[in-house]
């Protein structure tokens, strides 16, 4: 069986999502990442002649590459410019060009105003400078969908050519996005049938929503190689994403590869963080929400027999199935989240918490897992919810010139504590004078991993923020929520709940 070969091009075509830039210490990252953990094929990195940063992160990775032996598996962009790419590639210590070649005779005349054979004349020179210098040669056919739509002729003449000259891959790229997934069978059958001995790679955008639908018929088609973002970065609507694109070989098309599974969730979320562009939460695989049942039809399903589950089973890609909380959430659902936090109602103690779950779901009130404890406290004791740690003032001074000071004062239980310091914001001035207390009754406390601010989901005003922040205590990973028009105060709200939290879950429910 054929194997797939899979080339990522996040920190090259990706980087081409308006607002994104990866730093040299983040390229080198992700292209290891990419390379010894999730076991892409190759890597295409960065566009020759870009900036004097761009050569610098190049040589942090070719230099890394070739201490671990896999230098071949590097790849950069270069142009038809005589030896302008090529001594650039060389320098940087590449030894594999993407050479961008004109895929249209739009593209050729339009921009080039040049006739296929002066082309040609300009490519080979290339082609020969790559071979004195060790340089191996991929080739793109910029713009070839449109090629083939609008001069098929001139699209042949020119693989015609490639097809004998020293070329390892010609890479066919649907550069604007435009077809739709018969166009990718009929015209990538075409290039697999008439050209059977070339390793065709392609490449999709994603402008109609088609790019993993387009990858899925061209690798139905015969081509050797396809080309993914993490996350789908790339300009305009994107490229096709690695995770879906995955997820499509291994379970529709049975094809094999290289990639690790296991490994995907971490990547995706390490490219998050150093693009800037969050996922969304309903992006196949790696969306918070995509392993999360909401129906409770479906978690009694799931209760009885698995009735619900299909061959993407969240464990493959380092993730686990949760099972949502709102106005459709039956008794199944609360129940697969008790067990989770080691609760256990009686039936009539049990329709009471669910009446009050879907009642906050009419009012489009977010209900998670760590929410029913205090959703049982409030409906179980009558309407008053248990606060074992309670804030009873802050003072939060900000002045120009000088750190953040913050004093506080809480109850635990029946007793008070007050602290001060000083931090380099409010809220971290804040949560130092809490954890001193804590240090000092030497009680243990979780690590803050994410803090996310934003107007709240369905909001039509910005006249409140919600702050969202995710902890780690003891293994596990919850988040809390704030809701204030303050934003250092949504935070301490969400804190504070935190603290009940954990309170709650070690004192109550763990014994």
């Amino acid at each position: 069986m054929t194997t797939i070969e899979v080339m990522d091009t996040t920190l090259r075509d990706g980087e081409q999502t308006t607002g994104v830039s990866f730093s040299e210490v983040e390229k080198l990252t992700v292209a290891r990442m990419l390379l010894e953990e999730l076991k892409v094929d190759r890597i295409e990195i960065a566009s020759a002649r870009v900036s004097e940063g761009e050569f610098r992160s190049v040589k942090r990775i070719t230099e890394w590459a070739k201490k671990h032996d896999c230098i071949g598996k590097v790849e950069i962009l270069g142009f038809v410019d005589k030896t302008v790419s090529l001594d650039w590639i060389a320098d940087a210590g590449g030894q594999v060009v993407n050479l961008l070649t004109k895929g249209s005779l739009r593209h050729l005349e339009g921009q080039l105003r040049k006739t296929p054979d002066e082309h040609l004349a300009d490519i080979q020179f290339v082609l020969d400078e790559a071979e004195k210098r060790g340089i191996s040669v991929n080739i793109y056919l910029e713009d070839w969908s449109n090629g083939m739509i609008h001069s098929r002729d001139y699209v042949f003449y020119m693989i015609d050519y490639y097809s004998k000259a020293n070329i390892k891959r010609i890479m066919l790229p649907d550069t604007l996005g435009i077809l739709n997934p018969n166009q990718a069978y009929e015209f990538c059958k075409m290039m697999t049938d008439r050209y059977p001995d070339v390793h065709f790679d392609f490449h999709a955008h994603n402008d109609y929503d088609f790019s993993v639908a387009n990858v899925y018929m061209a690798l139905k088609a015969g081509v050797k190689g396809v080309h993914t973002t993490i996350n789908g970065l790339g300009e305009r609507a994107g490229n096709a994403p690695l995770a879906s694109v995955l997820g499509m070989m291994n379970d529709h098309l049975k094809l094999e590869n290289s990639l690790v599974e296991s490994n995907l969730t971490k990547v995706s979320k390490l490219v998050e963080s150093f693009s800037g562009i969050r996922i969304p939460a309903n992006k196949p695989l790696t969306g918070e929400y995509v392993f999360t049942q909401c129906s409770g039809v479906h978690a009694d399903g799931d209760n009885k027999d698995n009735l619900y589950f299909n061959q993407l089973m969240p464990e493959r890609f380092g993730r686990v199935r949760r099972y949502a909380l709102g106005k459709t959430s039956g008794k199944a659902n609360i129940l697969k989240n008790l067990e989770e936090l080691g609760i256990v109602l009686d039936p009539e103690d049990m329709k009471k918490v669910t009446q009050r779950v879907i009642e906050l779901g009419d009012k489009k009130e977010y209900v998670s897992t760590e929410d029913l404890p205090y959703i049982i406290s409030d409906v179980l004791k009558g309407g008053t919810s248990s606060q074992n740690i309670r804030l009873l003032n802050y003072n939060l001074s900000l002045v120009h010139g000088l750190r953040p000071v913050a004093s506080i004062s809480i109850q635990i239980y029946k007793n008070t504590y007050a602290e001060t310091a000083v931090g380099d914001g409010q809220y971290d001035a804040f949560m130092k004078a809490l954890w001193k207390i804590y240090d000092k009754l030497g009680r243990e406390h979780p690590l803050l991993t994410d803090y996310w601010v934003s107007i709240p989901p369905g909001g039509k005003t910005d006249a409140l923020v919600e702050t969202v922040i995710t902890w780690e205590f003891k293994g596990q990973e919850f988040k809390t929520r704030g809701l204030d028009a303050d934003q250092t105060e949504a935070a301490i709200k969400a804190t504070l709940k935190m603290l009940n939290i954990i309170e709650g879950n070690e004192v109550k429910f763990k014994g």
